[in-house]
């Protein structure tokens, strides 16, 4: 192998250096001072709030944005590699300018990806996020998490914060399982865990036949050497090449903001709902005549369970008849009217207190809870295809379900804000280790220009995709296993030692994380 073209230092002049330092201390300043703002605003309508609700909101969300910190290490260092590698661009302009994007990608994105993930955890969890066991559970998938990520990037693997965080989440729902025993707990959502398990398990081996075949295909077609040449020392490549890779760099970034960016949202969104429920529980942000439609919407949802249950005995618990579905997904004689009159009360309750601000304070968690699980029952009938919806039946079902989710599962602005400065600070920290592995340590050779921008079209397009579909997928994955395609493509060669660290990284990642998780919840619920 060549000597490393990376230098320990970038040759950017000292004036370069400190106007890009400016320019991302400005938008970091900016950032925090909107955060601050608006969250201020959000806690003026909780009263009675006990200081220690507080320092606990602050200690979470602190926690929260550290994983996001640290995710910027791995997953946003990844969408800066093959720029700050050719010298497209200089490191500082690179941070800044992937930020920009990520942030882009974190305000369109839909928040799927960020509710499909928490369905992994246990219902009861979900309700009781206030509780002692839910702050347990907040704070072992974090601290996991962290501790595996930030062993992975003293290392320099491209580990994913992605399948980190899933298997932080099974362990403790695993672990919470054990404690209540057999009974009275959802435990994990397999289903739902299997779907998301073939996201990450696949989308690394698109990233390396995709990458692959891109090369060829820019081989066979774009016959430029240039492009298919190693970066030199401090010199930056041909405009067009340079080009090119902002552009694909541009393309990571987005996708990766859009995806990847939603993990943290979700779990902010939990802190929230448990330590200020009254704020956060609900989305005030609904206006009057979305309202009423809700109220319309809820009464014909509620029709047609009524219509469905075909005369079976109504239910004396509905809303405990409806958790039971969630939990154990099987559909009991007195399932359906239970979902109706439970439907039949959350329309009540909003059209009596006129909105969904105006829900009073002791009753935001009720109200909230009532939503959430007719919302996972109807998901849940969908998904097995029990009951039989006819397509006017669907469609009424379908639109009672939307505005419940666009009642309880909102990400405010300025968490979006948020998650898009921590993602930003962690790259600008680490983003070296990650770079040197993408560029010299996966193939014999250097990586050059061709490579690097097939690598980072296929991951932009990958995540993109996943992300149409509510699929969480790993950027790390997904590039650093297209590297590795386009070497193969090459000719290149594979450093086997290096490859073999990645993928027991990947191997491990999930064994670990859950026994991490378990460890942390039996911890944090037992001192708590």
């Amino acid at each position: 192998m060549t000597t490393g073209v990376f230098p320990q230092k970038e040759a950017v002049s000292e004036r370069t250096r400190r106007s890009s330092l400016a320019v991302f201390l400005l938008i970091l300043l900016v950032g925090v001072a909107y955060v601050a703002r608006n969250l201020a605003t959000d806690l003026e309508s909780v009263r009675g709030s006990s200081a220690f609700a507080y320092i606990l909101l602050g200690i979470a969300l602190f926690i929260a944005l550290g994983f996001e910190f640290v995710n910027g290490f791995h997953d946003t260092a990844n969408a800066v590699a093959t720029v700050i590698y050719t010298h497209s661009l200089a490191p500082n302009y690179a941070v800044v300018w992937s930020g920009a994007w990520n942030f882009a990608g974190v305000l369109v994105s839909s928040g799927a990806v960020a509710f499909g993930i928490l369905q992994l955890l246990p219902v009861e969890l979900i309700l009781q996020v206030g509780s002692s066991a839910g702050f347990a559970m907040v704070f072992a998938l974090l601290i996991a998490a962290i501790i595996w990520n930030l062993a992975t990037w003293y290392f320099g693997l491209p580990s994913s914060s992605s399948h980190t965080l899933i298997g932080s989440i099974i362990g403790v729902g695993l672990m919470n399982q054990i404690l209540s025993g057999t009974s009275g707990t959802s435990g994990v959502d397999w289903a739902q865990a299997l779907g998301v398990g073939k996201a990450l398990l696949f989308s690394p081996v698109v990233g390396f036949v995709c990458a692959a075949l891109l090369l060829l295909l820019l081989k066979a077609l774009v016959r430029v050497p240039a492009l298919y040449s190693e970066p030199k020392a401090n010199q930056p490549p041909p405009l067009w090449i340079r080009a090119l890779l902002i552009l694909t760099c541009t393309g990571v970034s987005f996708a990766h903001g859009s995806n990847d960016g939603q993990k943290g949202m979700g779990l902010i969104m939990l802190i929230l709902i448990g330590t200020v429920p009254t704020a956060y529980a609900l989305n005030k942000a609904v206006s009057p005549d979305e309202t009423r439609t809700f109220v319309t919407v809820a009464h014909e949802a509620s029709a047609v369970f009524a219509k469905l249950d075909k005369g079976a005995t109504p239910s004396t618990d509905p809303r405990g008849d409806t958790e039971k579905y969630v939990q154990t997904r099987q559909l009991g004689p007195s399932t359906l009217s239970a979902v109706s009159q439970l439907s039949a009360t959350i329309a009540k309750e909003v059209e009596d207190y006129g909105s969904l601000a105006d829900v009073p304070q002791g009753m935001v968690d009720n109200v909230r809870n009532n939503m959430y699980l007719v919302s996972e029952a109807i998901r849940l009938m969908e998904k097995s295809g029990t009951p039989t919806f006819d397509a006017s039946d669907r469609q009424a079902v379908d639109a009672y379900k939307h505005v419940l989710d666009h009642a309880t599962k909102f990400i405010p602005t300025w968490v979006k804000v948020a998650v898009a400065i921590a993602l930003g600070l962690g790259t600008m920290v680490g983003w070296k280790r990650i770079v040197v592995t993408v560029g010299e340590k996966i193939g014999k050779q250097h990586l050059t220009y061709g490579q690097g921008a097939s690598a980072e079209l296929v991951a932009m397009l990958t995540i993109g995709a996943a992300d149409m579909y509510g699929l969480p997928v790993s950027t790390t994955h997904v590039l650093s296993s297209g590297v590795a395609g386009t070497m193969a493509a090459n000719g290149s060669g594979l450093q086997w030692n290096t490859v073999r660290s990645l993928a027991l990284a990947w191997v491990l990642t999930l064994p670990v994380s859950i026994v991490l998780a378990m460890g942390l919840y039996w911890l944090f619920k037992t001192l708590f």
